[in-house]
């Protein structure tokens, strides 16, 4: 029950306002600003009459006075001049006070034009209206500018004691919104001393006070020479040579600290903020190419939608939750059974929005109660399935789990998801689903069937989209090659020859939305991951970002495939083949028809009373039948596809 909200009496009210600092700060402002405007048509007639002003207008200096008070004060106000905060003016404040001074000094001269046959005043030259107009700037902005002045020499005095110097590197935009951060925030951990950039044309050139020192190959000794401590890349576009680059050489000049500002596809306002530089981390220096989508596409499809993200604590549901988020949805409903890694999500959305309207929601989607209360509460309009039981190796052991999650509850969501006529609903699948050799794989590709039939002929535009591994998710192999490094190794490969495709998070994701945005449904969208990465060269480069060399600080062992694993993935069968779409990262799987409905609900029937009652070689023999192209492999002897 909403509460009553208390009475405002008119008394506390205007007590209130009369002592509220916003009033006296604007009043203080209009009195400085009228002196300004007396004490600058003074010196104009000063300064235009060589000191001597003439006596006919020492007599009528009080009305001309007067007059300009009159037109140039409400001119100021109604451009806004006492509504600022001057200790952060920008270029809009001051503009708007650049214009409030022409303005008011027309206005001036339109009214001595208009009194010009009246006989109590004289004539005024027009070059007094040109000084008067050119002081009364530079008495209004410098006043105002002085306070902000003052702060930053007040920090710039202080920054040695306070703040740790800093080198950025990128003179670019990034560079530039950085520093500019940096300097307003009076918590930042840094003080940028100077640029480092590779561009000629602004070598010596100042960005925010801050200038250009000199190209990259210069950042040892520039370390070195102005004492930095830090050095921060703020490139975001770079691709990962020239992010290794810089690391090494920020390494050789002995910096104690060498941060990043993200990705562009991670900087979900599109600003470049102090709490956004974090830590270099391998994804970083292993692949970096950034991914072009389209924006207003995206727009379309979120803004002012009812989201629905499953799986939502994982690596990528987490990025969708974010990614999401950035193109306005109307509502985003954040949903996993890992409640630990929704308190965290919960808490780090809230920091990055705090302006949107997001839930954390606990459930599992083998629940089928449970998502129907929540589809029936919250009406989502779109529905990302990313929720998955994901580890090759696990599921092996633990094929009726695979099944449970991976197969029926998709099937679950799919089901209630056209029951309650979602818009569209993109199912997060994986490479792994092609020519599947992992209990896994199967599963998911058994789901995609599902997700297809299920949807198929509905008013729900069910769609899939299928991608390799991605860097740096949890259990992904950088992480366990992470924690092997920090415990002084061996870092364990399964084979010398085993390859994977792999992309950041941010990219699959914002892929997935580009796919999910252009699809009309029934379709299997598969992303371009690039070229395949062997797993002993990520290794190999893993280490070396520690600062250590393979097999001889750190050694490699190989321990032989795992059941279920491949060397080489594929992200289409030889039978299937692909279709281009508009976008040059995204194409359609040219797949057969998911074939009877009758046959597959059978086939589906008999296989959760198998994964229900714990049935082993039952669940692998009713998945073999259901994906005819699934061939398990229970010694991992599998040869490179």
């Amino acid at each position: 029950m909403r509460s009553e909200k208390p009475t405002v009496h008119s008394q506390g009210l205007s007590s209130s306002w009369f002592r509220s600092p916003r009033l006296w700060r604007a009043l203080s402002f209009l009195l400085v600003d009228a002196a300004v405007i007396v004490l600058a048509l003074y010196l104009a007639f000063v300064l235009r009459f060589d000191g001597t002003i003439p006596a006919r207008y020492i007599s009528f200096f009080g009305w001309i006075v007067l007059f300009a008070l009159a037109v140039k004060i409400p001119i100021f106000a109604a451009l806004r001049m006492y509504r600022f905060v001057w200790a952060y003016v920008g270029v809009v404040e001051g503009t708007n006070a650049f214009l409030a001074c022409v303005f008011g000094s027309l206005a001036l001269g339109a009214v001595l034009f208009a009194l010009h046959d009246w006989p109590r005043l004289p004539d005024v030259p027009r070059s007094i209206l040109a000084i008067d107009f050119a002081l009364v700037i530079i008495g209004v902005v410098g006043i105002r500018l002085s306070k902000r002045l003052l702060r930053q020499a007040r920090r710039s005095g202080a920054k040695q004691s306070h703040r740790r110097r800093a080198l950025i590197v990128g003179a670019g935009d990034a560079g530039a919104q950085l520093v500019r951060a940096i300097q307003g925030e009076r918590q930042a951990a840094f003080w940028p001393i100077g640029f480092v950039d590779d561009d000629p044309g602004k070598r010596g050139v100042a960005i925010h006070g801050v200038r250009v020192l000199g190209p990259r190959d210069r950042l040892p000794d520039l370390i070195r020479s102005h004492r930095a401590e830090a050095v921060i890349i703020a490139i975001p576009s770079a691709p990962s040579a020239i992010i290794r680059e810089t690391v090494s050489l920020a390494r050789q000049g002995e910096a104690r600290e060498v941060k990043i500002v993200p990705f562009l596809s991670e900087l979900y306002t599109g600003e470049v903020k102090v709490s956004e530089v974090r830590e270099i981390e391998p994804e970083d220096l292993l692949g970096r190419e950034q991914v072009a989508i389209d924006t207003s596409a995206l727009e379309r499809f979120l803004k002012g939608k009812t989201v629905l993200v499953t799986g939502a604590a994982g690596s990528i549901g987490a990025e969708l939750c974010r990614q999401v988020l950035r193109f306005k949805p109307r509502r985003l409903l954040a949903l996993d059974f890992d409640e630990t890694g929704l308190f965290h999500l919960e808490r780090e959305l809230g920091r990055r929005f705090p302006k949107r309207d997001f839930a954390i929601s606990v459930g599992d989607v083998r629940d089928r109660g449970r998502i129907v209360e929540l589809f029936r509460a919250e009406s989502p309009e779109v529905v990302f399935h990313a929720a998955a039981y994901k580890h090759v190796p696990l599921m092996e052991a633990f094929p009726g789990e695979a099944v449970k999650t991976n197969v029926f509850g998709t099937k679950v969501l799919a089901s209630v998801a056209r029951e309650s006529g979602v818009a569209a609903f993109v199912f997060i699948s994986t490479d792994k689903a092609v020519n599947p050799t992992s209990v896994m794989g199967a599963t998911k590709r058994l789901a995609e069937l599902v997700v297809l039939t299920e949807l198929g002929g509905t008013s729900t535009r069910g769609m899939a989209v299928r991608f390799g591994n991605v860097l740096g998710s949890r259990g992904s192999v950088l992480p366990v090659f992470a924690e092997q490094i920090r415990h002084g190794g061996p870092v364990t490969v399964t084979h010398p020859d085993m390859r994977r495709y792999f992309m950041t998070t941010a990219e699959a994701v914002l892929l997935v939305l580009q796919a999910a945005a252009m699809g009309r449904g029934g379709e299997v969208f598969l992303l371009d991951m690039g070229e395949p990465v062997r797993i002993l060269d990520l290794a190999k480069d893993l280490i070396r970002f520690h600062n250590l060399e393979p097999d001889r600080d750190i050694p490699i062992v190989f321990t032989g495939v795992r059941p279920g694993e491949k060397l080489f993935e594929e992200v289409l069968t030889a039978e299937e083949g692909a279709e281009m779409t508009a976008h040059k990262r995204v194409f359609v799987a040219k797949l057969e028809p998911p074939g009877d409905r009758t046959r597959l609900d059978d086939g589906l029937g008999r296989l959760r009373e198998a994964a229900e009652t714990g049935t082993k070689d039952a669940v692998l023999s009713l998945l073999r039948a259901l994906v005819p192209t699934y061939r398990p492999s229970d010694n991992g002897d599998t040869q490179a596809a």
